[in-house]
């Protein structure tokens, strides 16, 4: 089937952790070692440590779920996302699909900067975090195609990446709270600001800090602020400057537990993204998944209708906004798009292997 057995070595040491629902099969932890990983810089690191967990059997059909900036496949693991689609009867039962959710370079429990290399960490971007992807899917699982690659934000732009990087892979792409264009306009200008307040930060120090910078969390806040959370959410949340103090009061008071070099790495990571020129390379069925309220991705530019336009087998379900969504992080739900998922893998072509 996928040589799973095969592949395994003394370098994947798997674990068992707490399911996160009862309904589905415990996860799994592993880690699998990237020799001499090659960044698109031209540094190499000889040993690139890749984390990952999995759910259900190795004899399923692979999935592979790809977390957003900042996250880890620890944070997939939620009654919204997981727990909507991994149990018995949902759209990735895990008795029939093997699920994989690696944590990207730099995230979770992956080789990152905080490990010692600080700033002398290479400057990876997107299109390296899919190729160790790959890698660990290819080289340290055994798996020579998957029957699903679905991601949401960061890892929405990491499924658009996969489609055209490696478009004989899978059968199926769902690329969700993301847009297969450059990184540009308020998306981009958001994310800047945020780094250019803690880069600017001098407790940042140019990475060389003892203690987090104290502008970090105002930074974090104010993007989070505007660029997710739904307007029509946040305006039933706060319908008066009372209760919009008490949300801006109520974040703030939230510790920050990401280290400084490795939120800076994470975020700056998307600077380069832009798939659009080779999106006709794309050969799976492919549905993109957004948000009509998504404040980084918003549908009224045109741009990924455009796109998708360019692409032989793909369409856009778009989620209509309402009190309920919340904007860019409206996928996370994945109850909003549970019976399109459902009926795409029942319908799609699948490669024979």
């Amino acid at each position: 089937m996928n040589g799973f057995g095969a592949a395994l070595s003394a370098a994947l040491v798997l674990t068992s952790v707490t399911a996160m629902a009862a309904d589905y099969p415990a996860p799994r932890e592993g880690d699998w070692i990237a020799k001499d990983f090659r960044f698109h810089t031209g540094e190499t690191m000889p040993e690139l440590k890749l984390h990952y967990t999995t759910i259900g059997e190795p004899a399923g059909q692979p999935v592979l779920v790809l977390h957003g900036s900042g996250g880890s496949a620890a944070s997939m693991l939620t009654p919204s996302f997981a727990g909507e689609l991994f149990g018995r009867g949902q759209p990735l039962d895990a008795t029939r699909y093997y699920i994989i959710i690696p944590d990207s370079i730099g995230h979770g429990k992956s080789t990152k900067p905080s490990d010692g290399m600080r700033t002398a960490f290479p400057k990876y971007d997107y299109a390296d975090m899919v190729d160790a992807q790959y890698r660990l899917v290819k080289e340290g699982l055994g798996i020579s195609h998957l029957r699903l690659v679905i991601g949401n934000s960061m890892g929405g732009m990491h499924t658009w990446l996969w489609g055209v990087r490696y478009p004989s892979f899978m059968d199926v792409l769902v690329p969700m709270a993301s847009q297969p264009t450059e990184m540009a306009a308020r998306n981009w200008i958001l994310r800047r600001m945020m780094l250019e307040t803690i880069r600017n930060d001098p407790d940042y120090n140019g990475g060389n800090y003892t203690s987090p910078p104290r502008m970090m969390k105002y930074a974090i806040v104010a993007y989070r602020f505007a660029s997710a959370g739904g307007t029509l959410a946040y305006q039933v949340q706060a319908p008066t400057a009372a209760k919009a103090d008490g949300l801006v009061a109520e974040q703030l008071a939230q510790p920050v537990t990401a280290d400084a070099n490795d939120y800076v790495y994470q975020w700056d990571a998307s600077h380069d993204y832009n798939p659009s020129a080779d999106l006709e390379r794309i050969e799976a069925t492919l549905l993109a998944i957004n948000a009509a309220d998504d404040e980084r991705n918003p549908p009224e530019t045109g741009v990924t209708a455009a796109a998708i336009n360019r692409i032989r087998n793909g369409r856009i379900y778009l989620i209509p906004a309402s009190t309920e969504t919340r904007g860019h992080l409206t996928t996370g739900n994945a109850a909003f798009y549970a019976e399109q998922l459902k009926e795409l893998l029942q319908t799609a072509p699948q490669k024979t292997m």
